[in-house]
């Protein structure tokens, strides 16, 4: 690893999605890195798969999208990550995430703290710390970074508030959607009343400078201390909406690390969170020039 050049660190879970039609490489931080990889940012995964054909495939699909897999740990006993996912009838994706696999048991090394100690940024989830081995490394790691990116993301069952409590404590940055924002507020045992008295609390009680609250079709809201933004959503025909908030991050983090102006930064975002759920999956084939025309054709936003 070139330390002299910019670079992101993606951690936490890589898996197969099994949907209906056939299975896709996937995971929350795997979408994100898959992402901004397409959006020109040097990015690393750390994360664990099985040694098993599961693992051989899906190292060989990130390979052939030349994503690096040098921080892909391989398990000698616990089995690839799998998720059984379906639809309902409004396009929205069910979740059954498979316990006790290859990325529960992600272990620290001394080139991961290297790694994450010249990174501009360190993104995570919630999901990854459900098991013992990965959450010690995640919360020894994430004292190491520079600019902690949180992406709440809840998966019931795997929901531990304290350790929520712990890690929005620890993040520079965090992005929710208005579903987790209620649960944050109400794990906090505060009356939900509205966004922005809730994002306020949620600031001055974790020290958080900077949240992305998502809302789906009603667009996203982006909060720096006592500034905040609130832009639209791209209208499209909704495909699917598989790692939409995952591809969303991926384009506000490919401009908020170069210091972009909130209006670029979310414009990126909610172009390419628009993007992704025109499209099948959460990690379709297309360039960044492809998402570029589509970006000037559909977004039209006024601050």
């Amino acid at each position: 690893m070139n330390n002299n050049k910019s670079y992101t660190v993606c951690f936490g879970e890589v898996l197969w999605d099994i949907f209906p039609a056939g299975s896709r490489a996937g995971g929350a931080p795997f979408n994100v890195a898959y992402n901004l990889d397409k959006m020109g940012v040097e990015v690393q995964m750390i994360s664990k798969i099985g040694k098993d054909k599961l693992g051989n495939e899906l190292l060989n699909q990130i390979k052939s999208w030349d994503i690096s897999t040098d921080y892909i740990q391989i398990d000698e006993e616990k089995p690839t990550g799998t998720v059984i996912a379906n639809f309902d009838e409004h396009g929205e994706a069910h979740y059954d995430i498979v316990e006790n696999v290859a990325w529960d048991n992600i272990q620290i090394t001394p080139e991961h703290k290297e790694l994450i100690k010249n990174s501009e940024a360190f993104v995570f989830g919630s999901l990854i710390a459900r098991s013992e081995e990965s959450r010690n490394t995640l919360l020894e790691l994430v004292e190491l970074s520079k600019f902690r990116v949180f992406d709440v993301n809840f998966r019931p069952p795997f929901i531990d508030f304290q350790l929520i409590k712990t890690l929005l404590h620890k993040a520079h940055l965090v992005k929710m959607n208005k579903a987790e924002l209620r649960t944050i507020i109400e794990f906090l045992d505060e009356e939900y009343i509205d966004e922005d008295n809730s994002i306020k609390h949620i600031q001055n009680y974790f020290d958080l400078n900077e949240i992305v609250l998502t809302k789906g079709s009603k667009g996203a809201r982006y909060f720096v201390g006592n500034e905040n933004y609130t832009f639209s959503a791209v209208s499209i025909e909704i495909t699917d909406t598989v790692g939409s908030g995952d591809s969303f991050l991926a384009g506000f983090l490919s401009k908020r690390i170069k210091g972009r102006s909130p209006h670029e930064i979310m414009k990126q975002a909610v172009s390419l969170g628009a993007f992704i759920t025109s499209k099948s999956g959460a990690c379709p084939d297309y360039s960044y020039e492809d998402f570029k025309s589509f970006r000037e054709e559909h977004y039209s936003q006024t601050i």
